[in-house]
């Protein structure tokens, strides 16, 4: 069992609905869902492209999946995330898109947002005693040798390569996709997305994720919100 923070929009929020029914599951109830109709692409070819992001739900990570160090009870990380979370004031992504990272899709921030790069390292930092240490397995798995001499020296030090200077921010949508594809997916993505990418995304929480059982789906295990708790019950 792994656990992960992440952001994710509520469960009710337009954003979250299509994603989850574009990947096929709700990351909230574990649901599956029917993909939708979509023109020039079957519903098969639709699963086989959300395959990877369906089993981790729809999320941007902010600290990637980890095994709990033994000396490091659950009820401990939830209460301090959710004392950490309230230290920080909620905010807005002004734009999000479709965009290609690598060769898979993901939402992604149209321009730089600092306040959820500072979010992610602040998180790393934080909750990186409660993170187990990573197993040789686990180590060869993040592909020590294609990596920079910052992302190895991460990979040691907080368990991830692509942690601090390295982040960005993404919310996917698909796996890997063929170079041949990627005129079909992507106009069918911009479709399915630009409608609910039309206002600002609030990022007023976050949430802990964890995976049912070994190599299992993530779900959403509790959503933390984020400023004080005054400031929230006035807004």
């Amino acid at each position: 069992m792994r656990y992960a923070i992440c952001f994710t929009p509520p469960a009710s929020d337009p954003l979250s609905l299509v994603a989850a029914n574009w990947l096929g599951r709700n990351v909230f109830s574990g649901d599956m869902m029917e993909p939708p109709a979509v023109r020039g692409l079957g519903i098969h070819e639709i699963a086989f492209h959300t395959a990877v992001p369906r089993r981790y739900g729809f999320h941007g990570v902010l600290k990637a999946p980890f095994h709990l160090s033994h000396d490091m009870p659950e009820s401990q990380l939830l209460r301090d995330l959710m004392r950490f979370s309230g230290t920080f004031v909620p905010f807005q992504i002004p734009r999000i898109e479709v965009a290609r990272l690598g060769n898979f899709y993901s939402l992604l921030p149209s321009t730089p947002c600092e306040q959820i790069q500072y979010l992610a390292s602040a998180i790393v930092q934080e909750f990186d005693r409660f993170r187990a240490p990573l197993s040789e397995a686990e180590i060869e798995r993040s592909d020590p040798d294609g990596l920079s001499a910052t992302q190895f020296s991460n990979l040691h030090r907080w368990g991830n390569p692509y942690v601090m200077e390295e982040f960005r921010f993404h919310m996917p949508v698909t796996g890997p996709v063929n170079a041949i594809d990627m005129p079909r997916i992507e106009p069918v993505l911009r479709t399915i997305f630009e409608p609910v990418l039309c206002e600002p995304v609030m990022v007023s929480n976050v949430a802990l994720m964890i995976e049912e059982g070994t190599g299992g789906p993530f779900r959403v295990h509790s959503l933390h919100p984020m400023g004080k708790v005054s400031a929230r019950k006035i807004a």
